[in-house]
């Protein structure tokens, strides 16, 4: 039996057989503590549409012309596996050298949008509320420190004082699981005691590979039926409507 307590942690019960017949079972508790591991563009902050005139426009000052549809699809991977995706979107042979100028020139790009940059609805509160609580949540993205800094910063989030995991930390991004790893061994938490939150397919397929649990929000601009096919078990429309359900996945309150 599980239910959940005191917040971030669950409560199993295992019923042991007594060693004698007729004799009274023994009940052996122990407690789980469900860790929240969050992606942040389209998942906490509003920026999944700045990415996306970023990319134009570093596409644009290669020569390449793609809709925004295109590149909306892309967003959520590491830059480098974007960059070589997209070019090959393109119908241009994939350049390592072409990929590395339209990283460098979508993370530019990025600087004249990231003005517009703002939490998602009930994300600050969302994080305020875990953390008055003690349920231990990290970031994981992406990105890299020089795109986050503005959006973390949005959310009072201090890579100082809480666990960020950012694209240059690890060996490889989305849709390998090494971001979600990492932030869950930040955090001192086995994979299957964590949640995995993230707006795209990307995040999904990492969170599987990583033998994570998945939590898809619509708030990236993915479906619900696309987010449901890459693994997610819940489907939320933005970080406010996970917070109004976060008994479903296991992080309540005990009031």
């Amino acid at each position: 039996m599980l239910d959940s307590v005191d917040g971030a942690e669950e409560l199993a019960v295992i019923v042991e057989p007594s060693p004698r017949p007729g004799g009274m079972r023994r009940l052996r508790c122990s407690v789980v503590t469900v860790s929240l591991l969050f992606d942040l563009d389209g998942t906490l902050i509003d920026s999944v549409y700045q990415h996306v005139l970023a990319w134009r426009d570093a596409l644009d000052a290669e020569g390449m012309e793609l809709a925004a549809w295109v590149i909306h699809r892309k967003i959520g991977m590491s830059g480098g596996l974007a960059a070589r995706s997209l070019v090959r979107e393109s119908g241009r042979p994939i350049d390592a050298a072409l990929a590395e100028r339209l990283r460098q020139g979508h993370a530019a790009a990025f600087t004249r949008y990231d003005h517009a940059v703002r939490p998602l609805p009930g994300a600050v509160e969302l994080l305020r509320y875990l953390e008055e609580r003690g349920v231990p949540w990290a970031i994981a993205t992406s990105g890299l420190m020089e795109t986050a800094r503005a959006g973390l910063a949005s959310l009072g989030v201090d890579p100082e004082r809480h666990v960020v995991i950012t694209r240059d930390l690890v060996a490889r991004a989305k849709p390998d699981p090494d971001l979600f790893v990492a932030a869950a061994r930040e955090l001192g938490a086995d994979p299957l005691e964590a949640v995995v939150v993230g707006d795209s397919v990307w995040d999904l397929l990492a969170a599987q590979r990583g033998r994570f649990i998945g939590v898809g929000l619509l708030s990236g601009g993915y479906g619900r039926a696309e987010l449901v096919g890459a693994g997610a078990y819940r489907v939320y429309d933005d970080p406010g409507d996970l917070l109004a359900h976060l008994d479903e996945v296991g992080a309540r309150s005990s009031d």
